[in-house]
């Protein structure tokens, strides 16, 4: 069979003796065609889930705004700059240290000016949010200051956290980080700009009806100008059903390498952990063979070890075992 035709009701036979089932039903004749099906089923599976997604899902979130105007509009809301000029947007953004955990930025967008900013979506309470903003932050600044530039050419960087609920449960839907000198009101300027914000308290505020449509991401909804249009576009129409395959795909097959990359570390750091017990016991019998070769007796030898006598018994009877 020749699957070359596709629609929304899944591909079609167009081999010679094949034509289009009815209601969109598929022929499976082979194997290969078998598994070929249950690939694109699990493909479109996947493509479906993310048309749910709202903007609170770093998933979507990133497709969406993995767009020069639709990310501009959203910055413009964020930080009050109405002047802000997006000049590249990266999505799902990798900045790779040997020595230290990589970080994957959901959205990393740098202005004309040269600004970054950094949008993070979260949406569970368990971890230690500063902390992750301050990893953040600090990863992006290693990856902007290039060797041989100075300390003043590292440039801004904005670092927006957006969380489902408020995090700090004081009843307000940002939370601005100032810095200043202690006793004092005398800001304290290091180009770092931290501002949290949630979708659970409704102040009335623009920034609120943002998190409110963040919520929905309601393709129907054209009231945020340019992320809604982009939102229309990914949920509605033909070419964001496309970009919503590739990106979908995309998430799905580094969810697998991630996978696998963390049980391959878990796994070596599993033989390395049992390697030094290894050794540790090696070296336990082999103290044990040296205190008895000079004379000392077996339940001395089990109280300097602490270990029960029976154990030193056995640990030297293997030594006196012929090798195999």
């Amino acid at each position: 069979m020749v699957l070359c035709k596709h629609d929304r009701d899944g591909f079609w036979d167009l081999s010679e003796s094949g034509r289009k089932p009815k209601g969109g039903i598929i022929i499976q004749k082979t194997k290969m065609d078998r598994d070929a099906v249950r690939t694109l089923a699990n493909h479109e599976k996947r493509v479906e889930e993310a048309r749910k997604f709202n903007l609170l899902s770093n998933v979507f979130m990133s497709v969406a705004l993995n767009d020069i105007p639709a990310c501009q509009y959203v910055l413009r809301i964020l930080t009050g700059i109405e002047d802000l000029v997006v000049k590249e947007v990266r999505s799902q953004y990798r900045i790779s240290k040997i020595h230290s955990h990589d970080a994957i930025l959901d959205i990393l967008a740098e202005d004309g000016t040269g600004k970054l900013y950094n949008l993070e979506i979260q949406r569970a309470d368990t971890i230690d949010h500063a902390r992750r903003t301050r990893f953040y932050g600090a990863m992006i600044d290693s990856e902007y200051l290039e060797k041989g530039k100075t300390y003043a050419e590292l440039p801004d960087v904005y670092v927006i956290y957006i969380s489902e609920t408020d995090l700090w449960k004081a009843g307000y839907t940002t939370y601005p980080v100032e810095k200043h000198f202690g006793n004092t009101s005398i800001p304290y300027e290091d180009g770092q700009h931290i501002l949290y914000v949630n979708a659970a308290v409704d102040d009335g505020s623009e920034t609120a009806k943002l998190m409110q449509y963040f919520k929905t991401a309601d393709p129907n909804d054209m009231t945020h100008g340019d992320l809604s249009k982009r939102v229309h576009y990914l949920k509605g129409e033909e070419g964001g059903y496309q970009e919503m395959c590739e990106i979908s795909e995309k998430i799905y097959r580094e969810g697998m390498e991630d996978g696998i990359a963390q049980g391959i570390e878990q796994g070596i750091a599993q033989g390395v952990a049992q390697g030094i017990a290894q050794g540790k016991l090696e070296s336990q019998k082999e103290t044990v063979k040296s205190l008895a070769e000079i004379g000392m007796a077996v339940e001395d030898i089990a109280k300097a070890m602490k270990v029960s006598a029976e154990q030193v018994q056995e640990w030297l009877s293997e030594s006196e075992s012929p090798a195999e």
